[in-house]
């Protein structure tokens, strides 16, 4: 029998949990979780999505996605606008609160993610991220 160290699944299932902790901690001053910051993160590079796709792209069941914007609104760091498309529609867009306080934790995020990747050289982080991106985009 092999010990569970030999199994690359549960490495990355590890090191998803230890990475969650990690940035959860950092993200709780403020009141929000990762996949808050996930949402945020996202619409960051977009004009706005449909809640639908949000939990299509992040992965995250429908009912969580509302709540998730639920709470970016009471911030104020996300709101819903009719869709341009679709008046029966409403697209999620980041305010410019919420690009405020993306900018203002971009320094934190990083610690965190360096402080995950201590053990690794420049060029094993890159190598790492580079084979993530691969693996994740699989359908």
């Amino acid at each position: 029998m092999r010990g569970l160290h030999a199994d690359t699944g549960y490495l990355l299932y590890r090191l998803g949990l230890r990475s969650g902790q990690m940035f959860n901690s950092f993200l709780q001053e403020s009141g929000l979780r990762l996949r808050h910051y996930a949402v945020l993160r996202f619409l960051a590079t977009s004009e706005g999505a449909l809640q639908r796709e949000l939990s299509t792209r992040l992965g995250y069941d429908p009912s969580a996605i509302v709540g998730l914007v639920d709470d970016l609104e009471k911030l104020g760091f996300a709101e819903r606008r009719p869709s341009p498309d679709d008046r029966r529609s409403r697209i999620v867009v980041l305010t410019e609160e919420g690009r405020t306080f993306l900018r203002d934790t971009d320094e934190a995020g990083l610690r965190v993610t360096n402080d995950l990747l201590a053990p690794l050289g420049p060029a094993e982080r890159e190598t790492l991220h580079a084979l993530l991106l691969r693996v994740a985009d699989q359908p």
